[in-house]
C-alpha cells in the first residue's frame, strides 16, 4: 500500500467516510478507488484499534509509514509483541539519559521485523494514553508561572583559590506564552528561591495569578495531596506580590510537565553554549546564561512563525498584574519569651524591643528584615519597631508600658524641678541641689521622687519646712528630710553620716499620684 499511487488525502477521505458509517460501495464510488483497495485500507484501519481523529493527526509521511508497516504484518502478532514490551520501555524511559530512539534500537535487535521508529513512537503514545491518560491543560494568559530547579548543576571557578563552586539552576516558565527565565543561584534555600522568583517577576515585567512550584522544601513545609503547608516566608513573599502559591501534587510530575519540558530544552540550548567557557563568578555565569536565554526566547517555535517572546508580548504581558512599588524584604524569624520589663531580646543583635505589658511572660515570634522587626503572638502582630543593631540597648514604645513604668521612663530633671516648684520655691531649690550633687542620674531621680512623695504623706507645709531646715544645714539627701519629718533631729549628730537608715523601696511608688 505504501507504494500505491493513491494519495494520502484520498486515504483520509476513505477513512473519514468509513468512520461516518458510509457503505463500502458508496465510498468506492465517490472516491474513485476500487472497492477491494478501499476495503484493504478500511480493514487495516479497523484492526489498528485507533480512531479516525488519531489517524488523521498523522502527517502524510507518518500515514504512509503506518499503512506500509501494517501491510507487512501479521498485524496482530507484531503489535501484541510490541505492547508486551511497553511496561518495560515506560520504566526505562524514566531513567536519566534514556531516549525512545535507543530503546527502539534495542527493540529492533530483538525483533528485526518489528515496527519502524515512527510507528514504534506512535503505538507507544497510544498505549500510554490508554494505560495512564493525561488531562489536557489549557493555559490562560497571565495565569500561572511554573518554577523548578534543574537536576544538573552548573559551576564556576574562583580565580584566587581555584575552588570549584557548584550552583543550582532555577527555571521559570509562563504557561500561555512559554516565555522562560533561567538563573544560577547558590542553593535551593528559601532565600535564594525567593530572590530568583522575584527576579523572574521583574524579567517578565509583571506578576502571574499563581506560582506553581514542585514540593521544594523552601516552598512547602509539609506536602499534602489536597492542602499542602506552605513555608511562611514564601507565603509572605507571595502576599507581598499579590499572587498565590499552588504546589503540585507529590510524585505527580505531569502537574508541571511544562517546566519539566523547559528543563530539557535548557540543557540543550543554554547548558551546551556554556561549556565553551570557564566562568570565575556567579555574576559572570549568569551573564552568559541570560545571553543564551535571549536567543532561546527569541527563537521561532517549532512549526510556528512566532517565538516565545513575540507570543508573550501579544497575549500575556497585558494579562499580568503590575509589580508593586517596593521589592520584597526577606524576613527571618526568631522566638523569645517576653521579659518582666516588657521587652523581648532579638538574639542575633542582642537588642531589646518592647511589647504591650499584658504579654509579659508570653512566648512570641519575631519576624525581622534588614530594617523592621515585627513581633507576633498567636498570629496577631502586637508590636512593630525599626530594627536597631546596637547590642544591649532598648527600643521602647511608651504606649506599651504600664502606667507606673511609663512614668518612670519619663523621669527628667526638668520634670522634677517643675514638680517641686508646684509645691514651693524652697522645695525647688532643694531638689536642684540634689540633682547637682548626685553622680548618676537614676540615683538622683530616686532621691527626688522619695522626697517629693512626702508632700502626699506628710503634707506640703511640713515638706516645705523640712526643706528649709535642711537647706540651713547644707546637707542634701533623702535621709535628712526623712529624719526631720520623723522628728529625729536629736539623733542627727550621731547618725547623719551613718548608713544605718536604709533607703526606702520605691518600686511600688506610683509617681503619677504625686505629680499633679
Amino acid at each position: 500500500m505504501a507504494n500505491s499511487t493513491i494519495s494520502m488525502s484520498k486515504i483520509r477521505q476513505i477513512l473519514r467516510m468509513y468512520s461516518q458509517g458510509r457503505s463500502k460501495l458508496s465510498i468506492a464510488a465517490q472516491t474513485g478507488v476500487s472497492r477491494n483497495t478501499a476495503k484493504k485500507y478500511m480493514a487495516t484501519f479497523e484492526s489498528s484499534g485507533l480512531t479516525f481523529d488519531q489517524i488523521n493527526a498523522l502527517n502524510d509521511k507518518e500515514l504512509d509509514e503506518f499503512f506500509g508497516a501494517v501491510k507487512q504484518m501479521p498485524p496482530q502478532d507484531r503489535l501484541v509483541y510490541l505492547q508486551r514490551c511497553f511496561p518495560r520501555i515506560d520504566k526505562e524511559l524514566k531513567k536519566p539519559g534514556e531516549t525512545r530512539y535507543s530503546l527502539w534500537e534495542s527493540y529492533k535487535k530483538e525483533f528485526p521485523d518489528g515496527f519502524s521508529y515512527t510507528q514504534f513512537c506512535f503505538h507507544l503514545a497510544q498505549w500510554k494514553s490508554r494505560v495512564n491518560p493525561v488531562m489536557h491543560q489549557d493555559h490562560k494568559a497571565g495565569d500561572k508561572l511554573y518554577i523548578d530547579f534543574a537536576g544538573v548543576k552548573q559551576s564556576f571557578i574562583s580565580k584566587e583559590t581555584g575552588e570549584v563552586t557548584e550552583v543550582e539552576v532555577f527555571i521559570a516558565i509562563l504557561g500561555a506564552s512559554q516565555l522562560t527565565y533561567v538563573e544560577a543561584v547558590l542553593s535551593q534555600s528559601k532565600e535564594d528561591l525567593i530572590l530568583a522568583c522575584e527576579n523572574a517577576f521583574h524579567y517578565i515585567g509583571g506578576v502571574p495569578a499563581a506560582v506553581v512550584p514542585d514540593n521544594l522544601k523552601a516552598a512547602v513545609t509539609k506536602s499534602n495531596r489536597y492542602e499542602p503547608t506552605l513555608n511562611e516566608t514564601f507565603e509572605d513573599f507571595a502576599n507581598h506580590y499579590g499572587t498565590t502559591i499552588l504546589p503540585t501534587r507529590a510524585y505527580r510530575p505531569r502537574d508541571k510537565a511544562l517546566v519539566e519540558g523547559a528543563v530539557k530544552i535548557v540543557y540543550s540550548r543554554i547548558y551546551a553554549p556554556l561549556r565553551k567557557k570557564v566562568y570565575n563568578s556567579l555574576s559572570e555565569l549568569n551573564a552568559a546564561i541570560w545571553a543564551a536565554l535571549e536567543v532561546h526566547n527569541n527563537q521561532l517555535l517549532r512549526g510556528r512563525n512566532y517565538s516565545r517572546r513575540l507570543q508573550f508580548e501579544e497575549i500575556e504581558r497585558n494579562a499580568l498584574s503590575p509589580l508593586p512599588i517596593l521589592k520584597y524584604e526577606f524576613k527571618k524569624q526568631s522566638h523569645a519569651t517576653v521579659m518582666k520589663n516588657g521587652h523581648v531580646n532579638l538574639s542575633i543583635d542582642k537588642h531589646y524591643y518592647s511589647v504591650p505589658y499584658r504579654f509579659i511572660g508570653k512566648k512570641v515570634k519575631l519576624l525581622f528584615s534588614g530594617t523592621v522587626v515585627e513581633i507576633y503572638y498567636r498570629y496577631e502582630r502586637i508590636a512593630l519597631h525599626q530594627r536597631v543593631k546596637s547590642p544591649y540597648n532598648y527600643s521602647t514604645d511608651k504606649e506599651h508600658l504600664a502606667s507606673t513604668h511609663r512614668f518612670l521612663t519619663e523621669w527628667t530633671p526638668d520634670k522634677f524641678v517643675e514638680w517641686a516648684s508646684s509645691i514651693h520655691d524652697d522645695v525647688r531649690l532643694y531638689i536642684l541641689k540634689i540633682l547637682d550633687r548626685k553622680q548618676h542620674p537614676e540615683q538622683a531621680y530616686r532621691s527626688c521622687i522619695g522626697i517629693l512623695s512626702f508632700a502626699k504623706k506628710a503634707g506640703e507645709q511640713r515638706l516645705i519646712s523640712a526643706c528649709q531646715r535642711a537647706l540651713s544645714y547644707g546637707i542634701y539627701n533623702y535621709k535628712i528630710i526623712q529624719m526631720i519629718l520623723e522628728k529625729k533631729m536629736d539623733q542627727y549628730e550621731d547618725s547623719l553620716f551613718a548608713d544605718e537608715l536604709p533607703m526606702p523601696n520605691h518600686d511600688n511608688i506610683r509617681g503619677e499620684e504625686y505629680y499633679q
